[in-house]
């Protein structure tokens, strides 16, 4: 099977990462260990976008990065085990990161423990639309950075904390590739889960103005991270809100 536009759009940016790595690896002492799933779960990762992501899409959420029990074990964003085996119909073989962090160990498919952010997320989606496919049909999920930051003890580090020497250098790397999936899928809405991830698209999209045939609509949904007070109380019901209001789903 030939390769689909944004596999072949982040396989390029998995190789321009890999000096930045090396990078803060040796110069970022707050970081221990990196990994990018697009490459050791890189069969999931690829079956996702064969199966899922070919062609226009209406709706593009974006996610910050991989968390350590979801995307980090499956390869798929918010990748939550039982969601991307059972409501997907994925699961494919999923080698281990050239170097792991004793924290966070990567299984696989046979990892264990369930990520609340993905648990969430897909459970709403299988329940507005009850099939994958029926939600694929016009969505599409992407993270807009492919690597997890470990830091003491394996937690869990946002790109955002990083220094900013470094994190402008990444945010150069991640937008191009941003840019280059939002002009494939070429969607009407474009939804940061979070604020980091709309002001991500706000800025791909302000210096990408010429260059994309018609700018989406930006829209901001609370993250589902149990880390939030506000996730934790009627996460869905909010959600479902800030899609309505803004004509990203319908009433």
């Amino acid at each position: 099977m030939a390769e689909t536009p944004i596999v072949s759009l982040y396989r390029t940016l998995t190789r321009e990462l890999e000096p930045l790595q090396e990078t803060i690896l040796r110069d970022v002492p707050a970081v221990e260990a990196i990994y990018n799933p697009l490459v050791y779960a890189g069969r999931s990762w690829q079956e996702y976008l064969n199966r899922y992501g070919t062609g226009r899409r209406e709706v593009l959420f974006l996610g910050m990065n991989p968390g350590p029990w979801g995307m980090a074990q499956t390869g798929v964003p918010f990748g939550e085990v039982a969601a991307v085996r059972d409501w997907m119909g994925l699961e494919m073989p999923v080698d281990s990161p050239p170097v792991q962090h004793p924290a966070r160990p990567v299984r696989g498919f046979a990892c264990t423990r369930s990520e609340v952010s993905g648990r969430r997320l897909w459970a709403l989606m299988a329940r507005r639309y009850q099939t994958a496919s029926a939600f694929f049909q016009n969505h599409l999920v992407l993270n807009y950075c492919p690597l997890v930051f470990m830091g003491e003890r394996g937690r869990n580090l946002t790109p955002d904390r990083l220094p900013k020497e470094i994190r402008q250098q990444l945010e150069r790397l991640c937008d191009a590739a941003l840019a280059g999936s939002i002009s494939v899928l070429a969607p009407r809405f474009v939804v940061g889960v979070g604020a980091f991830a709309r002001r991500c698209l706000e800025r791909v999209l302000r210096e990408n103005a010429t260059s994309l045939p018609e700018q989406p609509l930006v829209v901001q949904i609370l993250h589902p991270s149990p880390a939030s007070p506000a996730a934790n109380k009627s996460w869905e019901e909010t959600v479902i809100n800030q899609l309505t209001t803004p004509g990203v789903w319908g009433p």
